[in-house]
């Protein structure tokens, strides 16, 4: 690897930007390149996500792939309580996919082969810092308290707070599906579904450290992220805005909140029952709409 192959994997790759030139050359890139030009790399990366969305927002979508706890038990059968102390292997991450919004590419990381998942943390929550707003599929519920869980235990540091955006409450929150799950929300909007896994391919990761079984697993997650930016792009026109794309570029909040366009439309005037004004604008740019207040409609009135 030369330099410029360097720095495209610490772009990608922006949690091994704390290694030193030594441990990147020889522990993470195995010998793959040398301690100067890991060291000149270093130096030169800069690691800022090209958001090719057009959205103002660095949006960062993902998925997580978890192991089950191995417990012991004298039997088996329904409504069997197992105490906490039962529990022989705590269950971790197995790997973690994502991608960001309008790029093509798909990064994946996994648990090392002593099926620690202290380093895949450590690698993903500086790129999950990088980003403005978080997209998972039962993210809320499922993915970031299994992240911070799992922080938790190697004493990994989190920011206190993350924008995030839940495909699965956004379907359940506006629309009567048959199902919420991201296969078949996935099919029903006409793209492709996930791709079909047996349970027996976590035996084989989980049990019998099998090499081809964590790649098909890492296949399968990063497929999971492909169809997740899919739904998103179909479901985001009925969320609002999770932070203020205009404000985060330097520009005023008379701007969309969307992609920091000036260039607006009214739709419709609306009021509360207590006589508030708000107004329903269109960004242009992404054909999206958004609500804003009367005192920055007027604002952005004066300032055409």
């Amino acid at each position: 690897m030369n330099v410029k192959d360097i720095i495209k994997f610490l772009e990608a790759k922006p949690g091994y930007l704390k290694e030193g030139s030594k441990r990147l050359a020889n522990s993470v890139l195995q010998g793959a390149a040398s301690v100067e030009d890991c060291k000149k790399a270093l130096k030169l990366v800069r690691v800022s996500p090209v958001n090719t969305s057009r959205e103002g927002s660095k949006i960062l979508i993902y998925d997580i792939e978890t192991s089950y706890n191995i417990v012991s038990t004298w039997r088996v059968g329904y409504n069997i309580m197992l105490p906490h102390y039962s529990v022989i292997k705590e269950r971790a991450i197995i790997c973690v996919s994502y991608k960001w919004l309008g790029k093509d590419e798909v990064y994946s990381l996994a648990w090392n082969k002593d099926q620690n998942d202290k380093f895949l943390l450590e690698q993903f929550i500086q790129v999950m810092n990088e980003a403005d707003v978080l997209v998972a599929h039962n993210g809320d519920r499922f993915d970031i308290k299994w992240i911070r869980t799992r922080a938790l235990f190697h004493g990994l540091e989190m920011l206190p707070k993350y924008n995030t955006i839940d495909t699965l409450c956004i379907a359940k929150k506006h629309f009567y599906l048959n199902s919420n799950k991201l296969d078949y929300i996935s099919k029903f909007l006409g793209f492709e579904g996930k791709i079909k896994t047996e349970p027996e391919l976590w035996d084989n990761i989980i049990l019998n450290k099998d090499k081809q079984a964590l790649k098909d697993m890492i296949t399968y997650c990063e497929e999971d992220v492909t169809q997740l930016e899919k739904v998103y792009n179909k479901l985001k026109v009925w969320d609002k805005p999770k932070q203020h794309a205009g404000v985060l570029l330097g520009k005023t909040k008379t701007t969309s909140p969307i992609t920091g366009s000036n260039d607006l439309t009214l739709v419709k005037t609306m009021t509360t029952n207590a006589g508030t004004i708000k107004r329903i604008v269109r960004d242009n740019m992404v054909d999206r709409m958004f609500e804003m207040s009367e005192s920055n409609y007027q604002k952005y009135l004066k300032g055409q």
